[in-house]
């Protein structure tokens, strides 16, 4: 995400439609959650981030105030925000697990406000720089095992090794798997993940980390999912082979329920529900790929 992300020269008026998707948010929020008060008397009890409702208000009205007086704007265009804007809203507060970290993360942050949102970065100076800003923005910095110039090679050889099966696919400690992202939080591992969104890290030059770890890392987590639902996976910049091609390999064409722009939206079932309850995926199974 970071400054690759964000362009100074869109217009003004993407900012403050975040804005106000975030503001809309709040407005109705405040009803619902103090329904015998004024909703200004429930904006005066805000105080300066000490945790609990308080906190999480604050960082809807930064977002608010960062969105509509900066003219620096999330990369996804407003049409790709709103397909897991509204993925938010249909949830309770819930887990969310972001792949990169930028000036679009107080938005996320604060759509999910009362949930788990957390974000993996590439760059150690990048946090530093986002969070000086953003302080109440829980973000890890994380390193990868591959480069984009290994795409090709990892897609064709990944099915040779055993621990890369989709039948005991595992992401924690897996080191003999290239794919699997070792080197995450344990909070990462430790938690079930209802949204994960990949817009990071850098795929467009040959040695960046690209996101074929991130992508195959998603589907892991979610068919691995112990707790009833789908996991939504968002992927961005699905214009590139890359993000297409592993898309398609391991997040799964029958899995994709909405495309908008540059962004796909894909509801991935938990493997004892794609396998009938046994606990396991076939290969053919998530291998063998109807491309459309």
């Amino acid at each position: 995400m970071k400054n690759r992300a964000f362009y100074t020269g869109k217009p003004l008026f993407l900012g403050l439609a975040v804005a106000g998707l975030i503001g809309g948010v709040l407005v109705i929020s405040s009803f619902i959650r103090v329904a015998d008060n004024s909703f200004l008397c429930s904006l005066g009890g805000i105080k300066g981030g000490r945790g609990g409702d308080d906190s999480t208000t604050l960082i809807q009205l930064q977002a608010i105030l960062h969105y509509a007086t900066s003219n620096v704007v999330p990369q996804q265009s407003l049409g790709e925000i709103r397909v897991s804007f509204d993925v938010l809203q249909s949830l309770p507060p819930c887990n969310f697990l972001v792949f990169g970290l930028g000036h679009d993360s107080l938005m996320w942050a604060s759509l999910n406000a009362r949930g788990n949102t957390i974000f993996l970065e590439e760059d150690p100076k990048w946090v530093q720089t986002v969070l000086k800003n953003a302080p109440n923005l829980r973000a890890h910095h994380v390193q990868y095992r591959t480069q984009l110039s290994q795409a090709d090679n990892l897609l064709s050889t990944y099915r040779s090794e055993p621990d890369c099966s989709p039948s005991k696919s595992f992401i924690r400690g897996n080191i003999k798997c290239k794919l699997a992202l070792t080197g995450l939080p344990d909070e990462v591992y430790d938690k079930e993940w209802d949204l994960i969104m990949i817009d990071a890290p850098r795929g467009y030059f040959a040695e960046a980390p690209g996101r074929m770890g991130a992508i195959y890392s998603a589907a892991v987590m979610a068919r691995n999912r112990k707790k009833s639902g789908v996991t939504h996976v968002f992927l961005h910049d699905v214009d590139r082979k890359v993000e297409k091609t592993y898309a398609e390999e391991f997040l799964c064409r029958k899995n994709l329920v909405k495309g908008v722009g540059r962004l796909w939206h894909f509801e991935i079932p938990p493997a004892a529900n794609a396998s009938g309850g046994s606990g396991e995926v076939s290969n053919s199974e998530i291998l063998s790929i109807e491309l459309k």
